[in-house]
């Protein structure tokens, strides 16, 4: 690879990554949002009032027409146990140390 063809093959991956890396800002921003939501949805999947709306739900109380996803056996643990996934990922991520970081020592 010549000189020119490597500066563009550079090029190509710098804006790739930097494309990608902001991206991956605007995503963990609603994500860091969404924290609010799953520890809401945590209380009340623990609580006795999910408990009391499934039964509700069971004996034919509440709307036809009304959402009840929460009420699912596994619909909400399911997001819970995503989100733990998905932590656990951005941990071991983080915790393979790039060579560059290592060089430079970023944070």
């Amino acid at each position: 690879m010549d000189r020119i063809e490597r500066i563009r093959y550079m090029e190509i991956r710098l804006n790739r990554a930097d494309s990608l890396l902001a991206e991956m800002e605007r995503v963990l921003d609603a994500y860091e949002k969404t924290q609010e939501d799953l520890r809401v949805l945590s209380e009340y999947y623990l609580s006795t009032l999910w408990k009391e709306d499934l039964e509700a739900d069971e004996a034919g109380a509440l709307p036809p027409d009304l959402n009840r996803g929460v009420l699912s056996e596994d619909g909400i643990y399911d997001v819970l146990e995503r989100n733990k996934e998905l932590k656990d990922r951005m941990r071991d991520m983080r915790e393979e140390t790039d060579p560059l970081e290592k060089q430079h020592n970023f944070p």
